[in-house]
């Protein structure tokens, strides 16, 4: 099921939240969990029931060992739940890819298998290799089934993330007071909800009609025009902003609804001076993951400066690979990987000397190209098709050209001023705790008054009357 859809908006979420708080109110908690973990079921199943079965067996597979592995300490159980966590990730997402360059590599002619992609694959297994590996570290305590299996099932962050650590979600979870309606969280998670939902339906999905033909048109060989080539590239950089962010707002308000905080996973990324301050405020708990149980295990930056360099490029490269089974992937962690690379290089050769505001300004436009670059990696189907799109960005200017896509040029240029000027979602929320992550709020904050409410309640409707077509949002695909 998807935020973006009338079932999810005048049904499910409706009758979830009514009967979660009337038992609640009668003292019913352990009912009302596990109502909760139901509900949570019957969303993800609702996409494809098939599926069911296989989340709530790595649920339950899952609890078994951590709970051994906390008594036991054994290394083996651990390997065995971490390597069979990665198995099921494997077989489900890249197989098809491994068989494919087998294929190419050996001359072979194996069947490729067809891509199996359960919903949320990559964000349950991290979260629950992160459980694993916590239970060995002996940083885990016994936490009731109902309620673990809540933690990994609870919809707001079951499909997209954000990649939520156990003593982020399972303490609150054990909180009686989650369980009681309460005005002001639900006021502040409605508004997360429906500013992101805005995002997702007017601005994401328009974008999205824009850039999706010259992409197309890219990889069956056409070089775009350099006007066309922009509008592909900065639309498709503002679209999957505006996409993830507005996942990001929605699964904040959501679980703000059920008085539960999620930490912040989005942080206005465009605003970022370097590649470093980037990956600290793009997908923000995956960066986390990423840093805790792969960087740092690997040796972080306690080592050489060769070593330290390996690391962050040996994870950015996985990263790449994790957010999909294609050689644009890889191409893309790699560029990211070298980037980091770079940036810590140049770190080191400038020392701590402050940096003048023309400094900041050209560190800034410097790192929004290397990051428009990746993402035509990111999006484009083929390495050709992305070659094809990056050519057309480097031609020559011809101004017939820019009649045909005047609209999205001033949408865009419009956008990008949103982008790099306004306050995000947090910084607007900050006095009244959106995430779990304090944030510095801004001179324009929201608070509960009339204005407000009606000026949302009219975002709100303009948002359903725009809501034609249902559209998945970009992260569900990995």
């Amino acid at each position: 099921m998807l935020f973006n859809s009338y079932e999810f908006l005048f049904i499910f979420l409706p009758v979830t939240l009514a009967i979660f708080f009337a038992l609640g109110a009668k003292g019913l908690t352990r009912a009302a969990t596990a109502w909760l973990a139901v509900a949570s079921v019957a969303f993800y199943g609702y996409w494809n029931p098939v599926h069911v079965p296989l989340i709530l067996a790595s649920i339950g597979i899952n609890y078994l060992l951590g709970e051994k592995i906390r008594q036991t300490q054994s290394r083996a159980l651990l390997w065995a739940g971490v390597c069979g966590n990665l198995l099921l990730l494997g077989v489900c997402k890249y197989r098809g890819f491994v068989v494919e360059n087998v294929n190419l590599l050996l001359g072979t002619d194996w069947p490729v298998p067809p891509q199996v992609l359960p919903l949320g694959v990559s964000f349950f297994t991290f979260t629950q290799i992160a459980f694993l590996v916590d239970a060995y570290r002996r940083s885990t305590s016994h936490y009731p089934g109902v309620r673990y299996g809540l933690f990994v099932l609870f919809f707001p962050h079951l499909i997209a993330g954000p990649i939520v650590h156990h003593n982020q979600l399972i303490p609150q979870l054990g909180n009686r007071s989650i369980f009681r309606f309460q005005s002001g969280p639900f006021a502040v998670g409605l508004t997360l909800f429906t500013i992101g939902f805005a995002k997702k339906v007017i601005v994401a999905d328009t974008l999205s009609a824009w850039v999706r033909p010259i992409f197309d048109s890219a990889a069956t060989g056409t070089v775009p025009g350099m006007v066309a080539a922009w509008v592909a590239a900065l639309g498709y950089t503002l679209q999957l902003y505006f996409d993830f962010s507005g996942y990001s707002d929605m699964a904040l308000g959501l679980a703000r609804m059920f008085n539960v905080k999620f930490p912040a996973n989005f942080n206005s990324p465009y605003k970022a001076r370097s590649i470093i301050d980037f990956w600290r405020r793009w997908h923000i708990t995956l960066s986390a993951f990423l840093r805790e149980y792969l960087y740092f295990p690997l040796g972080g930056s306690r080592c050489g400066k060769a070593r330290h360099y390996f690391n962050l490029f040996l994870t950015m490269l996985l990263g790449g690979i994790w957010h999909g089974a294609g050689w644009t992937f890889v191409i893309w962690g790699a560029w990211h990987g070298a980037l980091l690379c770079i940036n810590h290089v140049w770190r080191g050769i400038r020392g701590d000397r402050k940096p003048g505001t023309l400094e900041n300004v050209a560190a800034g436009a410097l790192t929004f190209a290397c990051v428009i670059i990746g993402w035509v990696f990111f999006r484009a189907s083929s390495v050709d098709a992305a070659l094809n799109l990056l050519k057309g960005m480097s031609g020559g200017f011809v101004a017939s050209d820019f009649s045909e896509y005047l609209r999205p040029s001033v949408w865009i240029a419009a956008l990008l001023g949103i982008v790099w000027l306004a306050p995000n979602s947090q910084e607007l929320m900050a006095r009244h705790e959106p995430a779990l992550h304090d944030v510095q709020p801004r001179r324009l904050s929201w608070q509960p008054s009339a204005i407000w409410a009606l000026g949302l309640a009219a975002l709100f409707a303009l948002t359903v009357l725009h809501l034609s077509r249902v559209s998945e949002f970009i992260y569900f695909q990995f």
